[in-house]
């Protein structure tokens, strides 16, 4: 894969009727994580660690920050944080992918400097199965 445009990367949220995108992410990241479970026992080769293939839980994280764009980007994800709710979301990766999935805003945090615009920073977690379409 060849360098790609960071503002490329785009994370949408599903506002009922379509895919709609979350504000201006000035930066975000994407990322996977699994639970290893280990089976190591007394008699493994060598004394070294065994995992058990398949197991454990799969988790996805997607952190990001900037700025609202519109009050309807901002209501969306003002209401999914307050609402506690599971939104479909997606991740459009250029040239590599979309993620795709329900998650919860985890965390909405809001700043300001007198003489600058306000801004954001949100986390989403994921909430079920997550899948993966590549472009």
């Amino acid at each position: 894969m060849a360098a790609q445009k960071g503002k490329d990367l785009l994370l949408k949220m599903h506002d009922g009727t379509s895919y709609a995108t979350v504000a201006g992410l000035r930066s975000r990241t994407l990322a996977f994580n699994a639970q290893s479970v280990d089976v190591t026992h007394s008699d493994s080769a060598g004394r070294w660690r065994e995992l058990l293939a398949g197991a454990g839980v799969k988790r996805a994280s997607i952190a990001g920050s900037g700025v609202f764009k519109d009050a309807a980007s901002d209501a969306l994800v003002r209401a999914a944080f307050f609402d506690g709710a599971l939104r479909e979301c997606q991740v459009l990766i250029p040239d590599f992918g979309t993620v795709s999935g329900p998650f919860q805003v985890t965390a909405l945090e809001v700043a300001a400097e007198h003489d600058r615009e306000v801004t954001f920073d949100l986390t989403l977690e994921s909430a079920g199965e997550i899948t993966f379409a590549t472009l």
